[in-house]
């Protein structure tokens, strides 16, 4: 039977329901309490609140593999404009740039232009689209909130997060009538 963590507890791998307990290889890998307890906690997911502990510099993930890769980091928020009666999508750019390399979701997963792909939560929750990581790696696809956070009009004052830019939010349709 799985067991459940809390923020800060991890289960040894021996017993946390998903790597095999009989497997040699848990002797040479590290235990998640060793690995994390030293990174901001979360509730949600493996525990960790991965981009605070960027931020911290409580970690420092390569920037490349190869010495060729030309790096790109893009600091621009897209708001979704997402149908029904869920809050907009906000999509961070910058903390997903820190992690990954555009080629990992641009043009496969998304096209580069803003409007092109047609964003599905049925396609996510089948672990396509934002589904590939979030749910895998990244904080679970139960956190609604982190993603669904920019209000609808109407349902109370609409307030742009620091570091959106009103052109994208236009450009997305939430602010554009």
């Amino acid at each position: 039977m799985m067991g459940r963590a809390v923020a800060g507890e991890w289960l040894p791998l021996n017993g946390d329901g998903i790597h095999d307990p009989r497997s040699r290889a848990l002797r040479i890998l590290q235990q998640p309490q060793e690995a994390l307890q030293r990174l901001t906690p979360d509730n949600a997911g493996n525990q960790v609140r991965w981009v605070q502990a960027l931020e911290k510099g409580e970690i420092k993930p390569r920037e490349k593999l190869f010495p060729g890769t030309k790096v790109e980091k893009l600091d621009l928020d897209i708001i979704l404009d997402v149908k029904g009666g869920m809050p907009a999508v906000r999509f961070p750019h910058r903390p997903h740039t820190e992690w990954l390399d555009c080629s990992n979701c641009h043009d496969a997963l998304f096209a580069r232009t803003t409007g092109a792909s047609k964003i599905s939560m049925y396609k996510i929750l089948q672990g396509e689209q934002c589904g590939v990581c979030h749910g895998a790696v990244a904080f679970p696809l139960t956190e609604c909130a982190r993603c669904h956070s920019i209000a609808r009009p109407g349902t109370k004052k609409l307030e742009l997060p620091a570091g959106i830019d009103p052109r994208i939010h236009q450009m997305t349709g939430q602010g554009a009538k």
